[in-house]
């Protein structure tokens, strides 16, 4: 029983020296608690401003929509978080004693600042990457003004660019000017293990000034029908490494930008129209004045479509071309404006009811691919 009451004694005795070396080295432990309370609160209070920035933000987007301001708050609302967690930790310092003799180690406490002005710059860099979203809003504005839909996909890669910037920016400013890096020295021995980077990156390099390539010239538009290497589709993107192409079976087809930039490309999207040819097929009974019957009938019917070109250059070109072996043939070929491919189906459709109706009205008949045997009878047989 005694040496059960020493072993407690000794181990309370043990607590109370750790707890009065110096109360852990000059900081009551009131201090540590107030740092917790400081930490917590702080946290409270970032989350307060956020829902306060988001709240009014929202409030005014109800009552004004979406303009510059709303996009500044919800921008900041986020980076305002961390700016108060920031400011709070540095606060946190004030409530313990630093000293190398009698309290937390000196180099500590100039950690502790480093890291406060850390999280401080991370702030302000992180308010600036989500500010590109300004940026962007007035970016399209401006692109909207063109025709071309290119420049729609080109504000996406500014935005990305900007914020890939940023970031990069940040990081060297907050090694050098806080952190104490020697930025200089990294950069310069970081820029011979470039060179073979850069060699093992290659192919990612000539995608990206194969996208430059793409926005320059602009050999399509977003949304335009094109056939590239084999791939037929309308393009749906266009980024830094490649682009999109959605085929008209529904599949996705991603191609690199160099292979773009070094190949042809067919814009049938460009197209002022679509021009249809076909061979019309009557039977050899039909003779000579329902041959010229069928020209006439198939030129009138065309010359009352209004989606048919009539241009002096492209006009409707109606001929009776050949003799076949089963049939007589006539040559039929017209342009369709606008270029829109199911307008076109749309008038060839009618085209070919119309057609039909007027050979049955005629009596003429459509020829299909026949032979006709003749048998000889033979009477000495």
């Amino acid at each position: 029983m005694i040496r059960g009451l020493e072993v407690v004694v000794a181990a309370g005795n043990g607590w109370a020296d750790i707890i009065n070396n110096e109360i852990i080295r000059g900081n009551a432990l009131w201090r540590f608690g107030s740092v917790l309370v400081i930490i917590l609160a702080t946290l409270s209070a970032g989350r307060v401003v956020q829902y306060i920035i988001n709240n009014y933000a929202a409030r005014l987007e109800r009552r004004l929509g979406t303009n510059v301001l709303v996009l500044l708050l919800r921008s900041l609302a986020k980076p305002a978080y961390v700016a108060v967690f920031a400011a709070g930790f540095y606060i946190c310092r004030a409530m313990l004693y630093f000293n190398d003799d009698n309290g937390i180690s000196t180099s500590v406490g100039a950690s502790w600042i480093k890291i406060a002005k850390v999280l401080g710059a991370v702030a302000v860099a992180y308010a600036l990457y989500r500010l590109v979203a300004v940026a962007e809003h007035f970016l399209h504005k401006v692109v909207g003004r063109t025709e071309t839909k290119l420049d729609d996909m080109l504000v996406p890669v500014i935005r990305k660019s900007l914020r890939i910037t940023i970031t990069i920016v940040a990081v060297l400013l907050i090694a050098e000017n806080i952190l104490d890096q020697n930025v200089k020295s990294l950069l310069l021995s970081a820029g011979v293990g470039g060179i073979a980077i850069a060699l093992a990156a290659k192919d990612t390099i000539a995608n990206f000034f194969g996208s430059i390539t793409i926005f320059a010239d602009r050999p399509f538009q977003i949304q335009d029908l094109v056939k590239i290497e084999g791939h037929y589709g309308s393009v749906e993107e266009v980024g830094f490494r490649s682009s999109r192409i959605r085929t008209l079976d529904g599949h996705l087809v991603t191609i690199p930008n160099n292979t773009i930039a070094n190949t042809n490309i067919e814009n049938v999207g460009k197209r002022p129209f679509i021009r249809r040819t076909s061979n019309i097929t009557i039977t050899y009974d039909s003779g000579t004045k329902k041959t010229q019957r069928a020209v006439e009938i198939i030129k009138a019917v065309l010359a009352k479509v209004p989606e048919v070109n009539t241009d002096s250059e492209r006009l409707p070109r109606v001929y009776f071309s050949d003799f076949n072996d089963w049939a007589l043939n006539i040559y039929m070929s017209y342009w369709v404006k606008p270029a829109e491919y199911w307008l076109y189906q749309e008038v060839n459709e009618r085209v070919n009811f119309e057609i039909m109706k007027r050979f049955e009205a005629e009596g003429i008949e459509f020829a299909f691919p026949s032979q006709t045997l003749y048998l000889k009878r033979d009477d000495n047989a």
